[in-house]
């Protein structure tokens, strides 16, 4: 894909070059458009040396090419990283005073646009109306991550990850820069409960929560807004997403019930003990002297989460129209295979989408790739579908959209 990127003039534009690798890296070329201001940042030298091609900032650099003009016209996709408040009021002014402006005014592709300023310049008035300006023009405008800023200030306003930023320009390019999930309120939850043994020990899984984290962020990057129960995640918070951070399943339960109230889609992609033992001790565990003294656990059964959510939906506690999507990690056994397996729990649970996956040998936990196959009540068996994991959520999120469809229509 050809992508413009464009880079406004804030300290954050460092970061615009290790966006720009991860670009070209999945294989887009990629032409660099800075602001003037910017190039005080990161000279043009870094930029043309980054993405191979020639660097230029105002409307008068290669007049007989009409760059101005032919950038936004040839291009599959324009991302801004970082934008500042100048620039964004530029651009929903309309403005065409550099190549940059000049280039988003003449684009008929998609457009992604990642803020990075000062808390008091992203929540001030003007901002904000800038930015239901350009939203309501179909751009996507990330929300910025809240963090560290210039100085000692912090708060909403840090620039996105490149990560994060590379995944919305992938959800972009994947809709075509329809933000198809626009208006869902969507719940995910994500990583693995921890059921203390005593204040050092605990029972737990190898769920480490780039599935759900994946499924966050390009939710959010489709448009939705999102809330994220992540239980013992060690990963950087999606941009523009909610985060509520568990332990155990008990606490997953409380904070998925909390959010569930006008949610319209929630996944299960959290990996939830079925058992915790029932009486924690309030001090560590020591060894016995004795060679058979290891210490006997009773275990209690946790609550079976989507399944109450399901009871829910049916009682009327939840909205009728409220998807629930459940995962199902399995393995095979004497039974039968995984997705025997898959198809079970499927019928036992009640949901609308069950995402199914083999974990047979540890497959998948903490891996950048994964398989699944989404099964629906009606029979249907979609995959599988394999790739990176933001790729498979991409994949979930279209049969999500797919079986909302019909809730759009109505």
């Amino acid at each position: 894909m050809r992508i413009v990127l464009g880079v406004a003039g804030g300290i954050a534009a460092y970061k615009a070059a290790l966006l720009l690798r991860l670009l070209t890296e999945s294989g887009h070329d990629v032409r660099v458009v800075p602001t003037e201001s910017a190039l005080q940042f990161v000279g043009a030298a870094t930029w043309a040396a980054l993405s191979g091609h020639p660097v230029h900032t105002t409307v008068w650099d290669d007049v007989a090419g009409v760059e101005h003009v032919r950038l936004g016209r040839e291009a599959d996709m324009v991302v801004v990283a970082p934008a500042t408040a100048d620039l964004l009021a530029r651009a929903a002014a309309g403005r065409a005073d550099d190549l940059l402006t000049a280039t988003l005014l003449t684009a008929t592709c998609p457009v992604v646009v990642a803020p990075a300023m000062h808390t008091e310049m992203w929540a001030h008035p003007a901002t904000r109306a800038n930015v239901a300006t350009l939203r309501g023009r179909g751009v996507v405008v990330l929300d910025p991550a809240v963090g560290r800023l210039t100085g000692a200030d912090s708060g909403p306003g840090r620039l996105p990850e490149p990560e994060t930023i590379a995944a919305a320009v992938a959800a972009a390019l994947h809709t075509g820069g329809r933000a198809d999930l626009a208006g869902l309120n969507v719940v995910v939850s994500a990583g693995g409960t921890r059921e203390p043994v005593d204040p050092v020990r605990y029972l737990g899984n190898r769920s480490s929560g780039v599935q759900g984290y994946a499924l966050a962020a390009t939710a959010a990057a489709r448009g939705a807004r999102v809330s994220l129960v992540s239980a013992n995640v060690g990963l950087p918070d999606p941009a523009g997403v909610r985060v509520v951070v568990v332990g155990t399943a008990l606490e997953l339960a409380d904070a998925v019930r909390a959010q569930a109230d006008g949610a319209d889609v929630i996944v299960m992609a959290a990996a939830v003990a079925d058992f915790r033992p029932a009486a924690p001790a309030e001090a560590k565990i020591k060894k016995d002297d004795t060679t058979d003294g290891a210490p006997q656990l009773r275990l209690v059964r946790n609550p079976d989460i989507l399944a109450g959510l399901v009871a829910a939906r049916a009682a009327g506690e939840l909205p009728a129209a409220t998807t629930l999507v459940g995962f199902a990690a399995e393995t095979g056994d004497d039974a039968g295979d995984a997705m025997a397996h898959a198809r079970a729990k499927l019928a036992s649970k009640g949901v609308d989408l069950l995402v199914a996956n083999d974990v047979s040998g540890g497959a998948v936990f903490g891996q950048p790739d994964t398989v699944v196959h989404l099964l629906t009540p009606d029979g249907t068996v979609a995959g599988p579908h394999a790739g990176s994991k933001a790729e498979v959520a991409h994949a979930i999120w279209d049969r999500v959209a797919e079986i909302r469809s019909p809730l759009a229509g109505s």
